[in-house]
């Protein structure tokens, strides 16, 4: 998965709550859905790969039968629902409780989204184009916050090659993705819809950034691009940087990616923006210039990268 900018933020002082949740996805133009833990047995053994799925003793319907281990399925019937009554652009998360049997039986909260349709709105001011994995993936950022990291993964439910996981903490937290062709199919969707799970307890335990005063000294931007074999993980590129870099960097951020002619067979040049900034007095060159080759040797002697010319 793409990586995300990276911004070294203040220490945080309060806990975030469900509502403030809900007021994140609420101003990305998401809708609460509420749909029924009891679902259809089918869901959770292929859609969830739930093979051990809680048996109800009398269900109310046949396709009711199981207790659910993920949003997913409900997200989906939502969405037939809504495509049904002609609402061709739908974005609709839920917060629900979930169950599983793995060791007795357990019950989570989780969190899940779906976006289908075009990205924004019907509007004149920018062309008409379909919602895809980075708006999703941006949207999880922000839910998300500060620490939040992507990795490529496989879920039943998603498309090969498009679906990540989220970790937070060194822990994976959740899934994001493209839904499967198969169950696109098997809904009858025109185009891909996009969905992501989260754990609630994960995002609960997230402190709240708090605003700082604007420095007064200015900041210095630098632009540092290089080529690395295509196999390198932007991610991990950005986290070294992270790990090694001297204390007046306050930013570092993937800005371009360029494959093509002048930079060879499998290789990538990547473009990094990184902003340099002393609260106490303003920076000399000489200070953003070794800032610039401690980053710079991180790349080289950690994944091979050589400065593009």
């Amino acid at each position: 998965a793409p990586a995300s900018s990276m911004r070294m933020l203040p220490a945080p002082e309060s806990i975030r709550s469900l509502g403030d949740l809900r007021q994140t996805l609420v101003a990305a133009d998401y809708f609460e859905a509420i749909t029924y833990s009891f679902v259809d047995a089918a869901w959770e053994q292929n859609l969830a790969n739930n093979p051990n799925p809680i048996m109800l003793r009398n269900p109310i319907a046949s396709n009711m039968s199981v207790m659910r281990s993920s949003l997913m399925g409900g997200l989906l019937d939502a969405l037939s629902y809504n495509l049904n009554r002609n609402h061709a652009r739908v974005r609709l998360f839920e917060i629900g409780a979930c169950f599983s049997n793995i060791n007795g039986y357990t019950q989570r909260t989780k969190l899940a989204g779906l976006c289908y349709g075009s990205a924004a709105p019907e509007q004149w001011g920018e062309a008409s184009r379909h919602v895809d994995f980075y708006d999703l993936k941006a949207d999880v950022e922000k839910l998300v916050g500060a620490g939040v990291r992507f990795a490529t993964a496989e879920h039943p439910a998603l498309h090969p090659g498009q679906c990540a996981s989220v970790w937070l903490g060194g822990k994976q937290i959740g899934i994001l993705g493209t839904l499967h062709p198969r169950w696109q199919q098997h809904y009858d969707l025109p185009q891909s819809a996009l969905l992501f799970e989260l754990d609630v307890a994960a995002l609960t335990t997230q402190l709240v950034p708090t605003f700082t005063e604007v420095p007064k000294f200015p900041a210095i931007r630098r632009d540092l691009a290089v080529v690395v074999d295509e196999v390198v993980s932007v991610q991990s590129m950005l986290d070294a940087m992270l790990k090694t870099a001297n204390t007046v960097v306050s930013e570092l951020a993937l800005f371009d990616i360029y494959r093509g002619a002048g930079i060879g067979q499998g290789k990538k040049s990547l473009a990094f923006l990184v902003l340099m900034q002393d609260t106490q007095k303003t920076l000399t060159d000489q200070e953003a210039d070794s800032a610039m080759q401690g980053l710079l040797k991180t790349l080289t002697e950690q994944f091979g990268a050589t400065l593009r010319s």
